[in-house]
């Protein structure tokens, strides 16, 4: 079977907006350009595949249900705009934050490729044809450690960190691809960069 290609994207700072901790519903607001990126994915046969760290479970500021609560209410609101996540992927974790289980140094905490690696095997995805994008160097790490592109974007934290030190100072490793101005221009991008 043939492998899919795949668009990685963290969620907080990326599809919605950057709250600090997202711990109640009525906080969470979408990015308006969400809705036409993740259709444009959904319809160019890639897969939308979410991966979100979630420090605030190892906290205690929220568990892992409204996770998924969230996650349930973010898909309900982007199908009713005609776009879907394939698939959520969260890390509850934090290595030095919180109580056990969730402290602790794990393989799924951005910039740990984890979530990726899980992805691609329950999606059977090729990393060679993939995309991550997201608001964080950690983000562009993890798309390295895995050989996809990073697209980052200055939504969320994205424009805190390309003010001061910029791209061109990030550790090798850090460095994106594509500095994008939201999910709707790295989209955009990333269907031109395909073909």
């Amino acid at each position: 079977m043939e492998k899919s290609a795949a668009v990685f994207l963290d969620r907080d700072g990326v599809i919605n907006e950057e709250v600090g901790y997202l711990d109640r519903l009525d906080k969470l607001k979408i990015i308006p350009v969400a809705f036409q990126a993740i259709a444009l994915i959904n319809q160019s046969g890639m897969k939308v595949v979410v991966v979100t760290n979630q420090a605030g479970v190892a906290r205690g500021l929220f568990t892992e249900e409204f996770i998924i609560q969230t996650n349930d209410y973010l898909q309900s609101i982007l199908r009713g705009q005609e776009a879907h996540v394939d698939k959520f992927y969260y890390c509850p974790h934090h290595p030095t934050e919180g109580e056990e289980p969730y402290r602790r140094i794990c393989d799924c905490r951005k910039p740990a490729p984890g979530m990726l690696i899980r992805a691609a095997r329950d999606l059977n995805i090729d990393f060679k044809k993939s995309y991550l994008v997201g608001d964080r160097f950690n983000d562009m790490e993890a798309a390295r450690k895995v050989g996809v592109k990073g697209i980052l974007v200055r939504t969320g934290y994205g424009s805190e960190l390309l003010q001061d030190d910029g791209p061109d100072q990030a550790a090798p490793e850090n460095k994106p691809d594509f500095i994008a101005a939201d999910i709707l221009d790295a989209v955009e991008w990333i269907l031109k960069d395909r073909k």
